[in-house]
């Protein structure tokens, strides 16, 4: 059995590029399970709050039941569901889950085969990782997923037919570097380090992931420092159709740097690109603002 291929074909509910990350949360949550009881079973009452506050912070900005993956994965061969009569699945609706007692743990044909290799796990982990998250949010959502996954693994590359092409990802971050005059189109961070200096804390981020078919060219690409990349992904920060800088009424922040580098940027015009270069596109700003921002 092919355990990668099976996690990365997921069957998802798709329509006009929402994101619904459902299933995947929960498999993470359940890997990281495995690692500290393998034998275990994941009772719906007891990790339907966990499950939940997965699905809030990582899921599209609308409201979803932890009952519908808990359900639904199963048909996809990687997960089973029993009650406590013996019975299968009673459905997704979260009431009668909870009646049943309802048990779930990873298919007994893949727990076999992590039990079989150890390596197996880190390699689902990142396909799931891959597939649905930008980078800059993998570390955080495994951490919460309960998955000790080894930091320097998670910049690995997991499944090379995953990952984009490395050539044209480092092409693409020269052309928004040059693009934005090596600073960050929210801010203006410039740094750089060294006697011949080279951009420092400043990265390519995708308006719309590439894991949701986002472009690698710049109408899809901002310059932006490292904080702001991280904001921006977990949809603190976003653009209006304007190209003006948005913030998540959500956020909440009471020191001087919260306000400096988050409050303030409300209602401010980002930077636009240079010499020509294409600025962001509205269709690309308008997917962030529906499946990121948490507006």
């Amino acid at each position: 059995m092919d355990w990668v291929a099976r996690v990365g074909n997921l069957r998802q509910w798709t329509q006009k590029g929402e994101r619904a990350p459902h299933k995947p949360l929960l498999l993470l949550y359940a890997l990281g399970r495995q690692q500290t009881d393998p034998d275990g079973g994941l009772r719906y009452t007891e990790v339907e709050r966990d499950v939940a506050r997965l699905l809030r912070e990582y899921g599209p900005p609308r409201d979803t039941s932890p009952g519908y993956p808990f359900h639904h994965l199963v048909s996809d061969g990687v997960w089973e569901v029993r009650t406590d009569t013996g019975g299968d699945s009673p459905g997704s609706q979260v009431g009668r889950l909870r009646a049943s007692g309802a048990t779930g743990r990873l298919a007994p044909g893949l727990r076999a085969a992590l039990a079989e290799d150890p390596g197996l796990l880190s390699t689902l982990a990142h396909t799931l990782l891959d597939l649905h998250f930008p980078p800059s949010l993998h570390e955080d959502v495994a951490a919460d997923a309960g998955l000790d996954l080894d930091v320097a693994d998670l910049a690995r590359v997991a499944v090379r037919r995953l990952v984009r092409d490395p050539v044209r990802a480092a092409r693409l971050r020269a052309e928004v570097m040059s693009a934005y005059g090596n600073r960050c189109a929210f801010c203006g961070f410039d740094g750089a380090l060294g006697p011949r200096p080279r951009p420092v804390g400043l990265e390519a981020a995708h308006v719309r992931w590439w894991a949701f078919d986002g472009p690698d060219d710049l109408s899809n690409a901002l310059c932006l420092c490292a904080l702001h990349h991280k904001l921006f992904d977990r949809g603190v920060l976003g653009l209006d159709g304007g190209l003006r800088i948005t913030v998540s009424r959500h956020f909440t922040g009471t020191g001087t740097a919260a306000r400096l580098q988050v409050l303030d940027l409300a209602d401010r015009p980002m930077a636009p690109p240079a010499g020509g270069a294409p600025p962001v596109a509205v269709r690309h700003t308008a997917w962030h603002t529906a499946q990121v921002f948490r507006g």
